[in-house]
């Protein structure tokens, strides 16, 4: 019997290659998007569904489960991947964009593993897998929004794993480093205020470097495999990190604090 994955945030990068990947090995693939009218390259491959699903809407994220179970009948992995990254000061930040940040990242992640448990819970199986990031890991300079919601990822998938293990449910991590996706592009949400101008000269050094060490990533299609390995492995292992840049999680548990950051402003404020 083919098994079923579904993955948040399927049009593009991290998201649209894991699609790829699974069909490829032979699963039954829900691909999820905002706009999946848009879609033009998942929607010709076999054993591939596309729907829509905003993870900022609780009705959208219950009719693409509900769906998914009405044509597959289960779901044995949840890929929880949609997001996108906020950069710049707080102070620049409007409300409507702190606010939006948490609802995607976080809370937008939080309401779909909510509506897929009851599944999981009664076929006594499943995994979940949360894209987190080095940055739910460690600080990095004008990302305090991005950051909050990947270390409360961190702290939820942790929790959540002591009361899904008894119904042999298993919540594990991605925490990719620097991938070369729309993250530092299309995806990318630049907060600023024109009556605001002290920022500017920081933001511009260190939004510029952000998006060069974006640019030499890591190919997604290296993360799509890590992906794999976590849905497949059959390990009690929750993280998995991957990608570019991974070595300054090593780096931040080594050192100071004051001496990380030295180290990052080095990297990032030059």
């Amino acid at each position: 019997m083919m098994k079923t994955v579904f993955i948040t945030g399927a049009s593009s990068g991290i998201g649209k290659e894991t699609a790829k990947l699974f069909q490829k090995k032979g699963w039954n693939v829900v691909a999820t998007m905002r706009k999946p009218e848009l879609e033009k390259e998942l929607n010709t491959y076999p054993n591939v569904r596309i729907l829509r699903c905003d993870v900022t809407e609780v009705e959208s994220i219950h009719n693409a489960v509900e769906a998914t179970i009405k044509e597959f009948g289960m779901i044995d992995v949840l890929i929880n991947n949609a997001g996108y990254y906020t950069v710049g000061s707080l102070e620049e930040s409007s409300s409507e964009q702190i606010r939006r940040q948490i609802d995607t990242n976080l809370l937008g992640l939080i309401e779909v593993t909510k509506a897929v448990i009851p599944y999981f819970r009664k076929q006594k199986s499943g995994i979940i897998i949360n894209l987190s990031s080095i940055a739910g890991k460690l600080s990095i300079p004008l990302q305090s929004l991005y950051n909050t919601t990947k270390f409360a990822v961190e702290g939820f998938s942790e929790s959540l794993q002591y009361e899904l293990e008894p119904f042999h449910i298993r919540v594990k991590l991605i925490e990719p480093g620097t991938i070369k996706t729309e993250f530092c592009g299309r995806s990318m949400i630049v907060t600023t205020k024109d009556d605001i101008t002290e920022y500017q000269d920081y933001s511009k050094r260190v939004i510029g470097n952000l998006i060069k060490n974006g640019n030499s990533g890591s190919d997604p299609k290296f993360v799509a495999k890590t992906i794999y390995k976590a849905a497949t492995d059959g390990k009690k292992r929750m993280r998995y990190i991957t990608g570019k840049m991974k070595e300054l999680v090593i780096i931040r548990k080594i050192l100071p604090l004051r001496v990380y950051q030295k180290l990052v402003k080095m990297i990032l404020q030059a």
